[in-house]
């Protein structure tokens, strides 16, 4: 299998010069939940650098924390209440599942709004994946599978053949996350080799799963997936530099602008 190539991070769309608020990219995160409060955060903080919107939608407690972290999450909206769908509507992309615990309730709500936007953008990750129906699957779709997840959806062992037969038989992105990242398609794979063992700890899939949303509202679906696990595994590299293994999921998120400022450009 091929590797990822540099040089396709020059692809990715880049805010035009004379570009307002709104044109560079509206993202909608739905996630969190009573017990990880973290992790939607995670996506939230590093999609707001990069795109020119954040919308967020969790259980009330998150959406509190979240309020409460303004000094931080600038350019967010916590989605008000009986309102998901107009903001669904809006966002160019939708990342569901960082922080989402699982359950009947959990599974319910996610399988309702797959189905009922089937022509969104959707970054599955977490929680939400771990409870979807696989039938809701599409060619809009980028989920984010580690090998138990993987498991789980399609009843198969994680491996290069299942995974390029699944995203083949469903028309969707996958990015497997195993000891080497791999992203396939119906038509193409590559593997990724950036990264390192310090991106185990809890966390760097939720950094993950922001980031390959937020590129996704404005570029293909492929293509995001693909450039963001490469960016991610990236930062994680030139934080081994600065300090080995010892880095965690916020120190991910800071890092991240600087390794896309120096590979794609300011």
């Amino acid at each position: 299998m091929k590797q990822f190539e540099v040089q396709n991070l020059k692809k990715l769309k880049q805010p035009a010069k004379d570009s307002h608020k709104g044109q560079n990219g509206k993202l909608l995160v739905i996630g969190g939940s009573e017990l990880f409060h973290a992790a939607s955060m995670w996506a939230l903080e590093v999609a707001s650098r990069i795109v020119d919107m954040v919308f967020y939608a969790s259980v009330p407690v998150n959406e509190e924390i979240v309020k409460k972290q303004k000094h931080r999450f600038h350019d967010g909206i916590v989605v008000p209440k009986g309102e998901l769908g107009e903001y669904i509507k809006e966002a160019d992309c939708v990342v569901i599942g960082p922080g989402m615990e699982r359950g009947e309730e959990i599974q319910n709500k996610v399988d309702r709004l797959l189905g009922k936007y089937p022509e969104k953008k959707w970054v599955v990750d977490g929680g939400a994946l771990q409870m979807m129906d696989k039938k809701l699957l599409s060619k809009t779709m980028i989920i984010t599978p580690h090998t138990k997840e993987f498991k789980r959806v399609f009843g198969l062992e994680a491996n290069e053949m299942n995974v390029k037969k699944m995203a083949e038989k469903y028309e969707c992105v996958i990015v497997f996350k195993g000891r080497k990242d791999m992203v396939c398609d119906k038509n193409q794979c590559v593997v990724n080799a950036t990264g390192n063992e310090g991106m185990t700890k809890g966390g760097t899939g939720d950094v993950l799963a922001g980031l390959i949303g937020a590129l996704y509202c404005k570029n293909k679906a492929f293509l995001s997936a693909s450039c963001g696990v490469y960016l991610n595994g990236l930062a994680g590299d030139r934080l081994y530099v600065q300090s080995g293994s010892y880095f965690n999921a916020s120190d991910l998120v800071k890092e991240i602008p600087k390794v896309m400022s120096e590979a794609i450009g300011k």
